[in-house]
């Protein structure tokens, strides 16, 4: 029996480990903070990370779970949010990230209110931070998730100094292309207090709805980078990067 329980646990251990993963944690002005332990029950858990439940991709540009994985949830009593002034950096760290094919995207958006109370669907999000391919060809350049892995498998990002105070979500996603003509979408948000004395706020073509930002037709969502051996440039989904 023991011998029995200790192979199922190292089973789903590794089939833990090869269906990708996500953002475990932060590191904001020098303070760590651990995300939602994904593969656990949400209660007893807290977190300024939304609920996210697998290492598993979603793989339809129209997911309904697209704006913060599946599920998204708040924690409730124990969702968490990070107070940070704008200007500042946001470092994410993800798990021994397998996919060195594709591009880095972080988004906010500002909620109506508090955070723990809001739908991720139904906000306006706005892209801060991208990076596609870097150098090379599509299928054997440097791309933002292979500086990812390079960097601890770490992302950092600036939060712009302009943008108004406020509660918002910061939108960590990578999108993995690697598999010809079928995307993985991996997002994940974490909730965050800004403070600061800015005013600006994005508006126009620069706010997206997720889903309904991208589609499969988008060049750099439906694509297979094998086929188009001497291609050195690569279009990232989504709206223009608001800098404030």
């Amino acid at each position: 029996m023991f011998v029995s329980t200790a192979v199922a646990a190292l089973a789903l251990g590794v089939s833990q480990v090869a269906a990708h993963g996500g953002v475990l944690s932060y590191s904001i002005n020098g303070q760590t903070y651990d995300g939602f332990k994904a593969y656990n029950s949400p209660t007893g858990q807290s977190s300024i990370q939304r609920e996210w439940d697998t290492y598993n991709p979603l793989t339809s540009p129209t997911d309904a779970n697209l704006a913060c994985n599946a599920n998204g949830a708040s924690l409730g009593s124990g969702q968490q949010s990070a107070t940070v002034a704008a200007g500042s950096k946001v470092t994410a760290y993800w798990n021994d990230w397998p996919h060195a094919i594709g591009p880095v995207m972080v988004y906010m958006a500002k909620c109506n209110g508090a955070c723990t109370s809001s739908t991720p669907s139904s906000l306006s999000w706005f892209k801060i931070d991208e990076m596609g391919l870097i150098s090379g060809t599509l299928a054997n350049g440097t791309w933002g998730q292979g500086e990812l892995i390079a960097n601890n498998n770490s992302w950092t990002s600036t939060i712009p100094s302009s943008l108004a105070p406020g509660e918002y979500f910061i939108r960590h996603e990578l999108l993995a292309i690697h598999t010809s003509n079928q995307p993985q979408f991996y997002p994940e948000c974490a909730q965050l207090i800004l403070t600061g004395s800015g005013s600006a706020q994005p508006s126009g073509s620069y706010l997206v709805k997720f889903p309904g930002a991208y589609s499969m037709s988008d060049p750099g969502v439906g694509i297979d980078v094998y086929s188009q051996p001497t291609v050195t440039n690569y279009t990232i989904p989504g709206p223009a990067v608001w800098q404030g």
